[in-house]
């Protein structure tokens, strides 16, 4: 009866251990706290892509971190992993124009490929998550021309994204762009050329205007902005430039995101100055 005795104080001072440490542990998230809180940091992600606040795309892919390894179902841990893939994907992109230094592009391309693939292995139907990997594999052979692994790599992901968007990403507007940016340095015997891109660009801008309301506030819905930029560079950069299209198309971005460092500060910029110098040339023939 003694030893009976014990083994019940012994687990009543099991039990009010475990109950002490139940008050005072602080309790994991719940789920839907989670879903806001990274909601909230996708937010900031994409302001500070379009402000090139490069250090805070670091900052707010760190962010990110803890919630990759919180148990859920699959379809939000690939969010968590396509929004840090994006981070990094936009300092590459971003660091392009601000010529920031080749390893730390390197590490960045290699870092949004690992958090691509991540959110693939996770949802594998999740189609923007290989819209963010071509365009970093893209990048990646961008920086190393001569290396035939990485061109192959590239190209292999890219032909995927291309059907894809024959068929079940028809109407996404990221994959759109992603695959009319690829044809605009195709030649046209292979399907490719400026024309073709242009036509692409606007089914896409079709497609990104035709949007209905997200189901799912962590899926990506960018896209028109970047559409409009896309045309007003192409019509800037065809054969015969059509200047008054660059801007139109600019301009319509801007209105969309005033703040956008590359549409208002780049762009801009390089159709002025083609203004600029397509005025010196009519000058000096006349």
């Amino acid at each position: 009866m003694r030893n009976v005795v014990r083994v019940l104080v012994f687990l009543a001072y099991i039990l009010a251990l475990a109950a002490g440490f139940l008050l005072f542990a602080e309790p994991a998230p719940p789920k839907a706290d989670a879903r806001d809180r990274v909601a909230g940091i996708v937010g900031k992600i994409v302001k500070a892509d379009y402000g090139d606040d490069r250090p805070a795309l670091r900052r707010l892919y760190d962010e990110l971190a803890p919630y990759t390894a919180q148990p859920g179902d699959a379809r939000f841990a690939s969010r968590v992993r396509y929004w840090r893939g994006f981070a990094l994907w936009r300092r590459v992109l971003n660091g392009f124009n601000d010529k920031s230094p080749r390893e730390e592009q390197e590490a960045d391309l290699a870092g949004c490929v690992a958090e691509f693939d991540e959110a693939l292995a996770k949802d594998p139907a999740f189609v923007d998550a290989r819209v963010g990997k071509t365009s970093c594999l893209l990048s990646f052979w961008m920086l190393d021309r001569e290396n035939q692994e990485k061109r192959d790599r590239a190209t292999k992901e890219f032909a995927v994204l291309k059907e894809d968007a024959k068929t079940t990403a028809s109407e996404n507007p990221r994959v759109i762009l992603m695959v009319a940016a690829g044809l605009w340095f195709a030649p046209a015997d292979k399907g490719g050329g400026h024309d073709k891109a242009l036509e692409m660009y606007q089914q896409g801008l079709r497609a990104a205007r035709a949007k209905t309301a997200k189901a799912d506030p962590l899926d990506p819905s960018w896209g028109e902005p970047e559409l409009l930029s896309n045309i007003a560079w192409a019509h800037l950069n065809k054969e015969t430039p059509d200047l008054d299209a660059a801007e139109a198309n600019v301009r319509a971005a801007l209105d969309i995101v005033p703040y956008w460092h590359y549409a208002r500060d780049i762009l801009m910029k390089q159709i002025r100055d083609a203004r600029e110098g397509k005025a010196k040339t009519a000058s000096g023939s006349s």
